[in-house]
């Protein structure tokens, strides 16, 4: 028999883009995806804070470092720039796994940077969004 529990969630990303036009899914900097195992094409269920709609949909890996976390195709019906996201895939697990299993979480704050995560995730670098040119960095 197996259970199935949270594997990966991140939590409180914020939408940088929506693009229609795109093939349907969710582009996730990349880094932030290792950080909790997430991986390309991986499924993947959404919930928007904003208005409460959960979705389904896949990873794409978006450049690491950027803190993008965009939504693609039909998923961009979903939210809007600006929205806070929980991002969440699951596991199949056996009952000795299970026993032991804790998900890897982080939680984002602003330009998606990396606030909070469970014991044993090692954020590897900023993920905040460098200003655009000829604009200051923002006041910390």
């Amino acid at each position: 028999m197996t259970i199935t529990l949270l594997k990966s969630k991140i939590h409180r990303a914020t939408v940088t883009g929506a693009s229609v036009d795109y093939e349907g899914s969710l582009t996730i900097a990349a880094d932030l995806a290792d950080m909790v195992g997430l991986r390309p094409y991986e499924r993947i269920l959404v919930g928007n804070l904003a208005g409460g709609q959960r979705f389904e949909t896949y990873v794409i890996l978006g450049a690491e470092g950027s803190g993008v976390i965009e939504l693609n195709g039909a998923t961009a019906h979903r939210g809007k720039k600006g929205d806070r996201l929980t991002i969440m895939a699951f596991g199949q697990f056996d009952a000795r796994e299970a026993a032991r299993h804790e998900p890897a979480v982080i939680v984002l704050g602003p330009g998606n940077a990396v606030v909070k995560s469970k014991p044993g995730i090692k954020p590897r670098r900023t993920t905040a969004r460098k200003p655009a040119p000829g604009r200051s960095p923002p006041v910390r």
